[in-house]
């Protein structure tokens, strides 16, 4: 637990200190393979996660067993670990105090927690239900990262941009009001914007780049402490699957690796 409780604390730190990048992982093995890179923490994708299951993401895996799914993780690497539990897995405060207790127990420092309602498509939590939930959480797990997500950005809430700043900076002041130590702001990648969202929420914010996102420096610099990757580094080894796949339907040879491909992945594992 003292183990658990330094990497929680080195992991709280290096949001202060800012410029993270954090990779999300599906599995142990992706896992192993991030921190053999020299990431300073790892992260999972729920979407990822589900998907590698064979279900949806947005709970199609309920809390048992996405927890198991952390606890491999967790046991496969040193690094400070964050677990995606997406919305806590039930609508009560109850329900994202187990759940914070699980994740922890787990074996993860931080966890990301959605203010959406899984019950009605596009619709948030309000403001007093989700303070209530975060603030649950705080109290089941005193010293979890939370990174508190809006969806704001993610869902295209709003009539204009200028409203959905409007709409993430008052999300986003009451998460941290809460006890939140981030606030999640995925789908807001314009430099401008996320200025805008840092300095009116005026706490630490972590943004999702994809392909499309600007430099991580760029993003840095507008003000972002933490950068994380979603379900892309996923989505990027499905599709060179897809092109071995396609090619080992007609030549069983593409099968063989570049190099040394296989001795270098089989170091990472031991």
């Amino acid at each position: 637990m003292m183990d658990q409780t330094r990497l929680a604390q080195a992991f709280r730190e290096r949001h202060r200190s800012g410029g993270l990048i954090l990779p999300n992982c599906w599995d142990a093995a992706s896992a192993r393979i991030f921190q053999a890179a020299g990431f300073d923490a790892v992260a999972t994708t729920s979407a990822g996660v589900a998907w590698s299951r064979g279900v949806r993401d947005g709970e199609g895996l309920g809390r048992e067993d996405m927890m198991r799914e952390v606890a491999a993780i967790a046991r496969a690497t040193t690094l400070p670990f964050n677990a995606d539990v997406e919305a806590g897995y039930g609508p009560s405060q109850a329900d994202a105090a187990e759940t914070a207790r699980a994740t922890w127990a787990a074996g993860a420092v931080g966890l990301n927690f959605e203010d959406v309602d899984y019950a009605a498509p596009r619709v948030l939590m309000t403001i007093p239900d989700q303070q209530a939930r975060i603030a649950a959480i705080r109290a089941a797990t005193p010293e979890v990262v939370i990174n508190a997500r809006t969806d704001v950005f993610l869902l295209g809430l709003g009539d204009s941009e200028a409203e959905r700043i409007d709409m993430a900076v008052e999300r986003g002041r009451a998460w941290l009001a809460a006890g939140a130590d981030v606030v999640f702001l995925p789908g807001a990648i314009d430099p401008v914007v996320v200025a805008r969202l840092a300095q009116g929420i005026g706490g630490p914010i972590s943004l999702m780049a994809g392909p499309d996102a600007p430099p991580a420096s760029i993003l840095f610099a507008a003000g972002a402490c933490r950068i994380s990757t979603g379900p892309y580094p996923m989505l990027a080894v499905l599709e060179r699957l897809k092109t071995l796949a396609d090619g080992l339907a007609k030549d069983w040879k593409v099968m063989s690796p570049a190099g040394d491909g296989l001795a270098s992945i089989g170091a990472v594992f031991g």
